[in-house]
């Protein structure tokens, strides 16, 4: 006999059961449906599905990531990825591949788009192994609104949008920007093999584009795109990875100073050509950072756009860019002979070797001297002159004798002098002459001089030393490779050579030696910050996309700064160090200084030298102005370098732009040098690109 319980559980089995039967039924139900409906699909639809598949195809395409932005020292933005809408095309099997078809687009796309048909199938035929590729940029709302009305007619044919480089402020450091372009023949093997970059990414082609490419270039993204083969209509289907703009830099560079500085280097040029009827064909001109290296401005004169090669004007420009040679970076690609900026160095090597001492005293009467059968005539006499003296007033007969001195010519500035007694003239060139040339070349090598300095940017040429090839009819000059000859020195006393004792004359006074503006820039740093050496950078800090730039001292989180790299600190004894400034400080404080025109009437105290090169170009002879200096003098903050050759005496030209530069400098850092109505802002002029700095150089060449 069944007890409650057992007759309560079968009761609630029995109830479960049906619940299980009725599930059971509706799963067979759902099932048995879906099987007929696929079925119907199948044998009912099936043609018109196949059709569709056919005519649909879908394709993952590489979508650019906008390049890094590039600021300045104050935030002002110097370049950056315009969003642009352009054209690309789409090769569609059996649809827009053939020779008629491709004809028939560009056609139609021609005359709307200002170019020709030749143009476009050139375009597309050079692209022809690429599936999908960009055919034109920066296209404008009339030309978005014919591609939507006729895009029956333009199988493959789509819009995107893209980013088109843009130099805010046109001409403004030009060549320290660079620019961007396609990946040529060369660069495929880098970029394409190695890199693993994508054929329609741009690179940096030059400056600081091309020197931080890895940085400022974004991680490519793809999206999903469907394209009908009987319409050609492309359809976007979304992101399947998003692209990663790349990072933004801030420079050391001020682009308030760069601006000022570029207006200065131009009028001062103009001025000299007005009033000599002359032509300048170049000229740089560098202010550095005493205590931390950055370049603040870099000037290389002539000016151009970087705009040029990206907005599809470039050809309007080509003659200019040829026949001035713009795209070189004078400050750092272009050596020139520095004149007596280098007498401060020598001054300190001649009071290291002993030639010289602080006290000594030369009697600078005569306006001849002669060296060996040369006679050398100069245009002033200055009497007594002391160490100090003979930097102030750039006596070149004072150096003349401190370079002869070096290599053991004996005799004084009366006689013609000659070679140790009981040697001969081959001896005295292999051992003491070579000696003399290395004390003259090491000293100024160990500021920076004739050796890349590392500024970040592509392409820097370094310095060269001369001495002359006696044994050539005519003689010759020819490089110093002073490793090799110091080797030699080293190894055996001794290194041949057909040398003449002109060279360590000249070599004495920046007659024999080539330098760029960025290491005489580097040069008078180190002078002005007692011997380190700092490397000269234009990097002042790296940012996340989307971060603002550094101001105020204010470093915004993930930011990365540059830190001042010091290459040297040079063992030079204190007395000799200060023995040179004091004298570039007379030079621009005492009346009978190079540079006093220039500088004695400042509200800061500066030092400085100047250069006067005798060169000859076109076949005449012509002086190269040069001016390096540093302010204040007390407490130095910047330095500056200028280089404008064929532009006459060093006071002449590079001077003023100097003391423009410095003014410029102290008046925008609201110095109480000046008035607060005499305070400049941080911001770059905004009507820049309408400037006579922005418009006048290719106008006027």
């Amino acid at each position: 006999m069944k007890t409650n319980l057992e007759e309560s559980f079968q009761k609630h089995l029995q109830k479960y059961r049906w619940r299980s039967h009725w599930i059971y039924a509706l799963v067979v139900f759902a099932f048995g449906s879906l099987i007929l409906r696929l079925g119907y699909l199948q044998i009912t639809q099936g043609q018109n599905f196949r059709v569709e598949a056919v005519q649909q195809a879908t394709e993952t395409l590489p979508v650019l990531a906008a390049r890094g932005r590039i600021y300045d020292s104050s935030g002002n933005l110097l370049a950056y990825d315009k969003p642009v809408y352009s054209v690309y095309f789409t090769k569609i099997s059996g649809v827009n591949d053939t020779p008629q078809a491709i004809v028939q687009i560009a056609n139609t796309l021609a005359a709307t788009f200002h170019t020709s048909p030749s143009t476009l199938v050139q375009t597309m035929d050079n692209n022809s192994q690429f599936s999908t590729f960009r055919l034109i940029t920066d296209i404008n709302l009339a030309q978005l609104a014919f591609i939507s009305e006729y895009h029956t007619q333009l199988p493959g044919i789509s819009v995107e949008m893209d980013g088109q480089r843009t130099y805010t402020y046109g001409d403004l450091a030009g060549q320290v920007l660079g620019y961007v372009g396609n990946i040529s023949k060369s660069q495929q093997e880098y970029y394409i093999h190695q890199k693993k970059y994508l054929w329609i990414q741009q690179v940096g082609v030059s400056g600081i584009e091309q020197e931080y490419e890895s940085i400022l270039q974004g991680k490519v993204g793809y999206e999903a795109i469907q394209y009908n083969r009987d319409s050609g209509q492309v359809v976007p289907m979304g992101y399947t990875q998003a692209p990663q703009a790349g990072d933004n830099l801030q420079l050391t560079l001020d682009g308030r100073l760069q601006a000022d500085t570029q207006n200065a280097v131009l009028q001062a040029i103009k001025q000299y050509e007005n009033q000599t009827h002359t032509q300048i064909t170049d000229a740089a001109a560098v202010m550095i950072d005493v205590k931390t290296g950055g370049v603040l401005s870099m000037v290389s004169y002539p000016y151009f756009d970087p705009n040029w090669y990206v907005n599809g004007t470039f050809t309007k420009h080509t003659n200019y860019l040829q026949q001035s040679g713009a795209e070189m970076n004078n400050a750092i690609q272009n050596p020139h002979y520095p004149g007596s900026t280098v007498k401060p160095a020598n001054l300190i090597t001649g009071l290291e070797q002993g030639v010289i001492t602080p006290n000594t005293v030369y009697d600078d009467a005569s306006p001849y001297m002669w060296i060996g059968n040369y006679p050398i005539r100069e245009d002033a006499s200055y009497g007594l002159v002391d160490d100090r003296k003979a930097i102030a007033v750039s006596d070149d007969r004072f150096f003349y004798s401190l370079g002869l001195a070096l290599g053991h010519w004996l005799g004084s500035s009366e006689t013609s002098g000659g070679y140790p007694a009981g040697g001969d003239l081959q001896q005295w060139r292999n051992t003491p002459f070579m000696q003399g040339i290395l004390s003259l070349a090491k000293g100024e090598l160990q500021f920076g001089l004739g050796s890349h300095t590392g500024i970040d940017l592509p392409g820097e040429q370094s310095g060269t030393f001369y001495i002359e090839n006696q044994s050539t009819s005519p003689s010759t000059t020819i490089p110093l490779q002073l490793p090799t000859v110091e080797a030699a020195m080293k190894v055996h006393g001794a290194y041949l050579n057909y040398g003449s004792p002109l060279d360590l004359a000249f070599m004495a006074f920046g007659q024999s030696q080539q330098f760029t503006p960025i290491e005489l820039a580097q040069y008078v740093a180190t002078l002005a910050d007692n011997g380190q050496k700092l490397q000269p950078h234009l990097l002042q800090a790296v940012l996340p996309p989307g971060v603002d730039p550094v101001l105020n001292g204010t470093i915004p989180m993930g930011t990365k700064e540059f830190r001042p790299v010091v290459q040297a600190t040079l063992n030079i004894p204190t007395n000799d160090l200060k023995l040179a400034q004091q004298g570039m400080y007379d030079a621009c404080n005492q009346p009978y200084g190079t540079a006093y025109g220039s500088f004695g009437n400042a509200p800061y105290k500066a030092a400085g030298k100047t250069g006067t090169a005798e060169i000859v170009m076109n076949g005449q002879a012509i002086n190269n102005s040069v001016f390096i200096g540093y302010a204040p003098y007390n407490n130095p903050q910047v330095a500056v370098a200028i280089m404008v050759p064929g532009a006459g005496y060093g006071a002449t030209t590079a001077v003023p732009i100097a003391r423009q530069m410095m003014d410029d400098y102290f008046e925008e850092h609201h110095s109480t040098y000046f008035s607060k109505n005499q305070w400049q802002p941080t911001q770059i002029p905004s009507g820049w690109t309408h400037s006579i700095a922005y418009l006048l150089p290719e106008q006027s060449s």
